[in-house]
């Protein structure tokens, strides 16, 4: 039997990307770029400045947690794989090589492992990293089984770091460490194929699950509204629509929030002080959806955070659980907003900009837009063949 990382290389070299997977690509490449541009000044990216081209980068564009998102595998795709595509000077086809390995990995780990607390999109993101600087680099099947399988000492990540630096860090040392092994492959180094398939089973994966149908990326991709975990997309999206019917924050005296039990898995901060707890807590996405117009780039500030409204309303969320969920869309989401003698609910499934309700053009440009704003920049400029020196000049 080949190795799964044979078997993955094999599908990654032989890659003939549709117009669908290059439409993909385009768009994971735009909405990347500009979170990360969005992010140039973040603490964290200014501390970064020692670590490598795909590390930094890959930092910048998760920090804001405005990162892309494969459903089926819980793993932020493009955070990782387009740095090391950009460090390695390649272009599309090298991003959905790497993408679809990725995608694969995560579905072959499964929620069990990001359940039981791995960060996926870091250990799921340094194999697929090393493909994508493979491709970019002109590895051959052979030489990128052996880089994934260099990328396997470094497939960690753990989300007790959500809230803290070390998440989008983390993401930056997987991308770093794809794109170190992709070199060391060109350069000859040798490395056992199966330690890809040993790495996945002892991290809870099932290598009989890998399917190498469909298209590169098979689901597709989530694109966030809100520059938060995606766990709070339809908790924000569902209570903004209160808001918008005229709910005034001050009179509200409850707030009860149902939900499956696996949905909230990554939401760890229930009394956030920092933007950055706030990213992971769902009682906080109750209040900036019911206080701010839009829960933006500023609603995750730490001044935002900390604001009395919003600390008011915090206390007054009351989350019930049900059983199950198996992803973070699974069942619905449900509110009750008690203000005065009235009780208004609010309900969803599917947020937008998940894959089953897709931005549209005109939503994605708004966004990227908004990222942008005050860099020079505009979405056009955003191609395959300028984006590496885009981000070495704003980054």
């Amino acid at each position: 039997m080949p190795s799964l990382a044979s078997e993955l290389a094999t599908w990654a070299a032989d890659l003939d990307p549709t117009a669908e997977d290059l439409a993909l690509a385009d768009r994971a490449l735009v909405d990347t770029v500009a979170v990360a541009v969005a992010a140039r000044a973040e603490p964290v990216v200014g501390r970064a400045l020692g670590v490598s081209e795909a590390a930094r980068w890959a930092t910048a564009a998760h920090v804001l947690d405005f990162d892309d998102l494969h459903m089926e595998s819980t793993t932020h795709i493009s955070t990782v794989c387009v740095p090391a595509v950009l460090a390695t000077g390649g272009g599309a086809r090298a991003y959905l090589a790497g993408a679809g390995v990725m995608a694969r990995i995560g579905r072959a780990l499964g929620w069990a492992h990001y359940s039981a607390g791995w960060h996926a999109t870091t250990t799921a993101g340094a194999p697929a990293a090393a493909v994508s600087a493979g491709v970019a680099l002109g590895l051959d099947a052979e030489r990128l089984a052996t880089a994934m399988a260099l990328a396997v000492p470094a497939a960690g990540g753990v989300q007790r770091a959500f809230g803290t630096d070390a998440k989008s860090l983390q993401v930056g040392f997987a991308a770093d460490a794809g794109v170190r092994a992709a070199r060391l492959a060109a350069a000859g180094a040798t490395a056992d194929p199966r330690a890809l398939d040993g790495w996945l089973e002892l991290a809870g994966g099932d290598p009989s699950s890998l399917d190498m149908g469909g298209p590169a990326v098979p689901g597709g991709l989530a694109i966030k509204v809100f520059p938060c975990c995606y766990a709070l997309q339809r908790p924000i999206s569902a209570l903004s629509a209160l808001r918008a019917g005229g709910v005034d924050p001050a009179e509200v005296r409850r707030i009860v929030v149902r939900t499956p039990k696996g949905t909230v898995t990554p939401l760890s901060h229930h009394r956030p002080v920092t933007g950055l707890q706030a990213k992971f807590s769902m009682e906080y996405a109750a209040a900036t959806a019911l206080l701010d117009d839009y829960a933006g780039f500023w609603s995750f500030t730490d001044e935002a955070v900390q604001r009395p409204a919003a600390q008011r309303l915090v206390e007054l969320v009351q989350i019930e659980l049900g059983d199950g969920g198996d992803w973070l869309l699974a069942g619905e989401f449900d509110a009750e907003v008690h203000v005065g003698d009235e009780v208004l609910r609010a309900s969803q499934q599917f947020p937008p900009g998940s894959p089953q309700r897709p931005p549209t053009h005109e939503e994605l440009l708004r966004k990227v837009r908004e990222c942008l704003a005050g860099s020079g920049l505009e979405p056009e400029s955003i191609e395959w063949s300028t984006a590496g020196q885009l981000l070495r000049d704003h980054v």
